[in-house]
């Protein structure tokens, strides 16, 4: 029953990553046409429009019953959403601001800031192996995707906030579904109409001061308008795919595999829009990413890998406070 019970969660995880991996590409490719072919590059009110259509689909899964009534107290959701709207207008500004080389950096380095929250707050503990796997993956990507590295003082700033704020949104992912019993679908719930309706209503004054352009001056189209339609549409996949990974996994777990995106981003750009870009040191970062990819797979899978400690009070201190006894031995493999 065993053996069944791990094939069933091993084939689970794997179609929770396809599932993630299928929708993010995919909307990176529908977004790049939205946006380059079309010049509709208002993505802070689009990032609006995805959360509002994730709003949409949460309120009719509730009215059919799939979602269950659930309590998010009103100061978790606003954490949440400074942090989740910093990251997105953090990363908007830290692609303007600066060279595309280091903005791939400062991407790349959310992985050890996630490393660290999860270190500092959650005593995670990880291997030499499971160290060194990272580190391949954060060399790999970055062979492949670093270029011109140029940077000024405002485009660090907003760098420094978009990591440190996508690292927290994607802790406070997982801590908030693990605290508050959440399923994706609930904790979705909660968060998107917030998203929406802050987004929405902020960004088109954002996207003025970046691109100098009104939204509402946009000359609409229907082809245009598809695109938009079609966005959105994936969008609820991948904010629904993002919560589902990070909650069965971990934010760096997400972050280190979800590198996995780039270099099929890359693959797919090379195939669609020509290969001058395919040279012997991207194909190279690509290789060393992903030998990577599966050395942290398999490294932060074997006991001791990664794993959660916690340091003993004395047991009847801790049996006054919570009425659990705890351990001074590891937790367990998170």
């Amino acid at each position: 029953m065993a053996p069944t019970s791990k094939a069933d969660k091993k084939a689970a995880d794997a179609a929770a990553w396809m599932f993630n991996v299928v929708t993010s590409v995919g909307i990176i490719i529908v977004n790049k046409a939205l946006m380059a072919t079309y010049g509709f590059s208002f993505a802070t009110t689009l990032t609006g429009l995805h959360f509002a259509t994730t709003t949409l689909m949460t309120v009719v899964l509730r009215w059919l019953g799939y979602i269950q009534p659930s309590h998010l107290p009103v100061s978790e959701l606003l954490k949440f959403m400074i942090f989740a709207n910093f990251s997105i207008v953090g990363m908007n500004v830290s692609l303007m601001w600066n060279s595309v080389g280091f903005y791939q950096i400062a991407k790349l380095s959310m992985i050890p800031v996630s490393c660290l929250l999860e270190v500092v707050l959650d005593k995670i503990r990880y291997s030499r192996d499971t160290k060194l796997s990272i580190g391949v993956v954060l060399l790999g990507v970055g062979v492949c995707t670093v270029t011109d590295v140029s940077v000024n003082a405002k485009g660090f700033i907003a760098a420094f906030i978009a990591v440190w704020s996508t690292s927290l949104q994607q802790y406070y992912v997982h801590f908030l579904q693990r605290k508050y019993s959440l399923g994706s679908f609930s904790l979705l719930g909660h968060t998107a109409p917030a998203q929406a309706g802050s987004l929405l209503l902020l960004g088109p004054f954002l996207d003025y001061w970046l691109t100098s352009k009104r939204v509402d001056a946009y000359d609409y189209n229907f082809t245009s308008l598809m695109f938009i339609f079609l966005s959105c549409t994936i969008a609820v996949g991948t904010n629904l795919s993002q919560f589902i990974c990070i909650g069965r996994f971990t934010a760096v777990s997400f972050q280190v595999l979800g590198h996995m995106k780039t270099i099929l981003v890359l693959i797919m750009g090379f195939f669609f829009f020509g290969k001058e870009g395919l040279n012997l040191h991207v194909v190279l970062g690509m290789i060393i990413a992903v030998v990577g990819m599966i050395w942290y797979g398999n490294a932060s899978s074997k006991p001791g890998g990664k794993e959660r400690w916690s340091h003993a009070l004395p047991t009847s201190r801790q049996q006054k406070h919570s009425g659990f006894p705890e351990s001074t031995e590891h937790d367990g493999k998170v």
